[in-house]
Formats: structure tokens, sequence, C-alpha cells
């Protein structure tokens, strides 16, 4: 958040959310949720992930702050590691980074990149469905939009559907050494 000054008395809250939460406090019928994990009170996601993917949940107590992380208005820039069926050519990563048709419109450009599988990167319980005969391939989707399951609906769209969808970084905060349900304060910043 540039230009942005640190301020103390704000709450920032980094979870890895796991596979299988769902990014609210209440109580849900058929997931768990964020309060089995961050007994703070007060604070509030800024933003979702939804209950399938897993990674990098920011929270915070402050309602401005919270409002620009989660505005696709600011654009922050949101880093998702995408495990995907098949192995994507260069087409299909130049059709990310382009821009993609959806239903709800032509997304805004994409980084997009082939990457090794993350070495440091936990088991996924339960594990991905894994189809012998199909391979799989590691992509790094760097997003500033955010749309309803999108980074699932772009890989569909050029052929590769999500078999994992990690999310690495929101601005610039990182996931890093934070295991799957773990969180950790960290310094706030405010316009």
């Amino acid at each position: 958040m540039g230009g942005a000054k640190r301020n103390p008395s704000v709450m920032l809250i980094l979870f890895n959310k796991p596979y299988g939460v769902v990014s609210q406090f209440t109580t849900h019928a058929t997931h768990r949720c964020l309060k089995e994990f961050i007994p703070l009170p007060g604070v509030y996601p800024a933003g979702r992930l939804d209950w399938d993917s897993e990674g990098l949940l920011v929270l915070t107590d402050e309602g401005g702050l919270q409002q620009r992380i989660a505005n696709p208005a600011a654009k922050l820039p949101k880093v998702y590691w995408v495990q995907v069926e098949g192995e994507p050519d260069d087409s299909a990563l130049a059709r990310l980074r382009g821009g993609v048709l959806l239903r709800d419109g032509v997304t805004l450009p994409a980084r997009a990149r082939r990457i090794r599988e993350p070495a440091h990167l936990w088991p996924r319980d339960p594990p991905i469905r894994v189809r012998r005969a199909i391979p799989s391939a590691w992509l790094e989707i760097t997003l500033r939009e955010g749309r309803n399951r999108q980074v699932r609906r772009m890989s569909a769209a050029v052929g590769h559907p999500t078999l994992r969808l990690i999310r690495w970084r929101v601005g610039e905060w990182t996931l890093a050494d934070l295991a799957p349900g773990q969180y950790r304060r960290c310094a706030a910043t405010t316009a």
C-alpha cells in the first residue's frame, strides 16, 4: 500500500486458510469456519477465499483498511499457485495473460507463468484427485481484480481445470512460514 504509514493500533492478521474452511466467523452448516482458528474478537476478512481454496487470508479490525484491501478498484495484486490438469502450452498462457472471456466479461490481463511445484508446499487434506493418464502442472497467476472463482474459471476456459488453488500473496503480505491453520499478527499500513 504505497505511501502508507505503519499503524500499531490497527490489528492485521495473516492466516493460512486450510482447504474446507469458509471465510467467515459464523458457523456454517457443512464447513469449518474461522472462529475455530482465530480466537481474536473484532477482526474480519478483507476479501474472501472460497472453501475449496487454500492460502492467505488477510483479516483486520479496521474497516477502512479492510475496504482498501478487498476493493477490486484498488487493484491490489494477488498471487496464486495453481495446480491444473494437463500441461498448459504457450498459447494457453498467452490467453491468461491477455484476458479471458468469461460469462461476466473479459478478465483484466493477468501475469501467468509455469512454475515447479513449490518445494515447501504442505500436503492437502484431502488430497487432490489424481488421474494416471492425465498429467498436472503448476502455474503462478497474478490478478488485480477479484471476480467470483476467477482463477478456476480462467484455467477452465483455457482448457486446464484447477485441481488445487493456493493464494500465496496479497499486496505486500505472503504466507511465508505459516502452516495451514496458523495465523500471525503483522504491522498494518494505513494511508
